[in-house]
Formats: structure tokens, sequence, C-alpha cells
């Protein structure tokens, strides 16, 4: 019997994203010392015309870096709106020193607190990401793309989308086809909504593979009709409120460990790079057609608690082999993907995971 399964994405615009990717550009100016000793966990509110950034920090952070960085993010972004523009917003830093006691577990590259932490690949997509998710992205990463090119309907667009993919599969999980296509963009001031939907709809046409859609997939673009008012100046945002957005769309578990502004001696962020790793080179080299790993940790303690694999492969086979043969305390993840290296703006929109240039994507555990 077949079933539905949906996920969704949100473009660079999304207030949350906006916050995200200010936390994740903070990061890397600290990165780009490529100092182990630096640590930084950041995080940041937006909402109309003002961003605040909080958090704590190892290093030096110059306060006109800081701001010119909030005003470049989003101004890369496109806000130029009156409710939310690069040269108009207010930037209040109230970033700290770390704490000592935290500093205690992760000087010596212990883990930087507790917590578990999962990956997961298949083989739905050739990057081996769960469709739905992986479709979603497509569909704003191409929005924002078109919107800041001026193509087609990208013109009248604005920074601010979502996506969601209503995935049909068959009773042997295989994917079927899309069941529905949910998608709400922002755009221009007295847009007539069908010019809109039409423009939308042939976006997504186009990037869809064409055996996926058929007669009966149904598109609901824009339903509520009008989106002028969006962004931070529509809906307050906050760093990391889209982790499942980040990661696998709901079709794996999440520890519950937010990514963005995070340096690497935080496992919530690293380990679940080294998760993703490890299942994607399972699937990927035949081993399963489907596998999801959990890592946990205890703060200032250098080895895992746990390792589990489960896939339809041989599951406890692969947590042996994994446990004798990979590093996985905190400096062994940091060592093998440079983590102390200024890249986490490139993770923060469209999913942290499925992107061939990331270090986590690499497929060379098995030697293929």
């Amino acid at each position: 019997m077949s079933y539905l399964f949906t996920s969704e994405s949100v473009s660079e615009g999304h207030p949350d994203k906006v916050a995200d990717a200010i936390s994740d550009s903070i990061l890397d100016i600290l990165m780009t010392e490529r100092d182990p000793s630096l640590r930084c966990a950041c995080e940041t509110l937006v909402t109309t015309n003002q961003v605040v950034v909080a958090g704590e920090f190892k290093g030096v952070i110059d306060t006109l870096d800081l701001e010119y960085m909030v005003r470049k993010v989003v101004k890369n972004i496109g806000y130029e709106q009156e409710g939310f523009h690069w040269k108009n917003l207010t930037v209040a830093n109230i970033m700290h020193g770390q704490s000592p006691d935290i500093a205690l577990g992760t000087d010596n590259f212990g883990a930087g607190d507790q917590g578990l932490m999962f990956g997961y690949a298949c083989n739905e997509t050739d990057n081996f990401m769960p469709a739905p998710i992986h479709y979603s992205h497509k569909i704003v990463e191409t929005l924002s793309m078109i919107r800041k090119q001026g193509i087609g309907i990208g013109p009248v667009l604005g920074p601010d989308a979502k996506s969601q993919i209503t995935m049909e599969y068959n009773d042997d999980a295989t994917v079927k086809r899309i069941d529905k296509i949910v998608c709400s963009t922002q755009h221009a001031t007295d847009l007539d909504i069908e010019y809109l939907r039409t423009g939308v709809k042939e976006t997504i046409k186009a990037i869809i593979p064409e055996q996926l859609i058929d007669d009966d997939t149904k598109f609901l673009i824009n339903p509520t009709g009008r989106f002028v008012v969006g962004g931070p100046d529509g809906d307050t945002g906050l760093t990391g409120r889209k982790i499942i957005v980040d990661t696998y769309g709901g079709s794996a578990p999440h520890g519950g460990g937010a990514f963005s502004g995070k340096d690497p001696t935080k496992v919530d962020r690293s380990a679940s790079y080294m998760a993703r790793y490890l299942a994607k080179n399972i699937v990927a080299s035949g081993k399963a057609n489907w596998a999801q790993v959990q890592l946990s940790y205890a703060i200032g303690v250098e080895e895992p608690t746990s390792v589990y694999v489960d896939s339809d492969g041989e599951s406890r086979d692969l947590t042996d082999w994994i446990i004798k043969n990979v590093d996985l305390t905190p400096k062994g993840i940091i060592d093998r993907f440079d983590l102390f290296s200024p890249i986490y703006s490139a993770t923060t929109n469209y999913g942290h995971f499925g992107k061939a240039y990331l270090p986590w994507e690499k497929v060379d555990l098995f030697n293929l």
C-alpha cells in the first residue's frame, strides 16, 4: 500500500534563516584565524529593522567588523525594504566571553556538551538525501537564484519564501510520485496573483524530474494570495529554529541541537556532520539502501558514549567497524573535516547535507 510523506524548506530570506546566516558569518570571522583555541556560540534575533547578536566567544571579534558583517549578510540576501533594510537596521551586540567552566571541558577537546546526534542517508536521490527535502530545497534555492539574477518571474519576487513537497511512496518505500507541491513566496506590491502563481509553477516544473509530476499532482502556490510584508518585518527570526530544514526534513530523528553559530567543539554540530558522513558512506558503498547513525557524547569527554547504526544492511558489523576504524572524538572529527576553517556561511541555507563541496559529503571511507 502506498503512503505519503512531507518535508519543507525555506529560502535564505526567511527570518530564521537570516538569523542563521548572521550567526554563521560571525562564526566565520573567528574561523578565518584557523586557531583551534577559538570558540563561538552565537545566537541572533532579527525583527523589524533590528538585529540582536548574543552568545559566548573566546578570541577577538571587533565590534565594527561584526556590524559590517551583519549588514553585508542582509544586503546579500536582498533586503532593501522599509521594514528591514541593510542600511537602516540597528545592530545590538551583546556577546560575551566564554564561561571558564565550559572551557574546562573543551580546551582539551572534550565534547562541548552532552547530547545525541543523528546522521542519515538513502538512495532516493543522487546526493543520498531523502527526496521530499531534496526537492523542497531545490525549489526555494531556485527562486532565490532567479530573483537575484532577474530571470523569469524573479524580478517580482521577494527574499522570503517557503516550499513543501508531499511525496507518494510505493509500499516498498521507493519514490512513486509527487502528490502535492506547496510554495509561498514574498512578492512585489500590487502584483497579479495569477501571474505570480503561473510563473512560480513553471519555475518549479522546470526543476522537478518530469516523471515525478502527473495530472493529479496538486500545486498550491501562495494559497493565501497576498504575501508582501515578509522576512524579519513580518515575523521574528531566531537562530536554530529550522533544525529539521537543516537536516533530513523529518525522514530521520533529530537530536535537538541547532547548528548555526557554533564552533566545531560543539558536537551537536560537528558530530552531526560525522554521523551524516558515516551514513552516506554506508549507502554509497552499496552496503545498504538506507542508513541512520546515532552518536552521543558527554561534556568534557572525548570518546562518544554510544555509537549506533541502523540500516537495511549488516548494522552490527557496520557499528563495530566504525568504532574500530573511525576517530569519533571531537578532535578527530575536526581534523578529518578541517572544521577550524571559515566554511560555515556555505552551510546555512538549503540544508547542511547533500552539498558535494562540503567535506562531510565525501565518499571515501571504504576506499571506494
